[in-house]
């Protein structure tokens, strides 16, 4: 069965995606999400795909909380619009850390749960995860998660399981 690393960002993002994927691939689901702020709302979101991945005995790797790196990432872009350029460069951020660590560890596919988030857009973020898969030799698996029923799924699996779900995308910037 083919490897994917799925970078997650949350649990109601991702549940549709995992149950789905866990079939077609030897899934290990990625949470590397350096943005979230404050540091407790990290742990509480991090709790739930752990949840998840437990109960479905789906393998997760659990990235270092490193903001310090994100934060410089950032610097000058605070100000940006929500969708702007900080968020471009939140999704390059994430996304190349995913792409690296799928290359160095043999995975043949990479995807993400971002273009689930209801103001995510799939044509902003694929296009970042295809180049970086043109670079590094990987493939990008390319996909607005939220058609086909699947937001619907996550919604209702999210209610079901009784999964916490954020009022805000994450970053300090996005709680305003």
């Amino acid at each position: 069965m083919k490897k994917l690393l799925l970078h997650t960002c949350c649990a109601p993002c991702s549940i549709a995606i995992i149950d789905e994927m866990k079939n077609q691939f030897q899934l290990t689901v990625f949470f590397y999400n350096p943005n979230i702020f404050p540091e407790d709302e990290y742990l509480k979101r991090k709790a739930e795909v752990i949840k998840i991945c437990q109960e479905w005995g789906v393998s997760m790797i659990d990235m270092d909380y490193e903001t310090d790196k994100w934060n410089q990432s950032v610097i000058g872009l605070e100000t940006e619009p929500e969708s702007g350029v900080r968020c471009l460069t939140c999704f390059q951020f994430r996304l190349t850390r995913t792409a690296e660590y799928a290359k160095q560890n043999n995975f043949g596919y990479f995807a993400t749960s971002l273009t689930m988030g209801r103001n995510k857009k799939a044509e902003v973020i694929n296009p970042i995860g295809l180049a970086l898969a043109e670079k590094l030799g990987v493939i990008f698996y390319a996909e607005d998660w939220k058609k086909n029923g699947r937001q619907e799924k996550g919604r209702q699996l999210t209610v079901e399981k009784k999964i916490y779900r954020q009022s805000y995308c994450g970053c300090l910037f996005s709680i305003k």
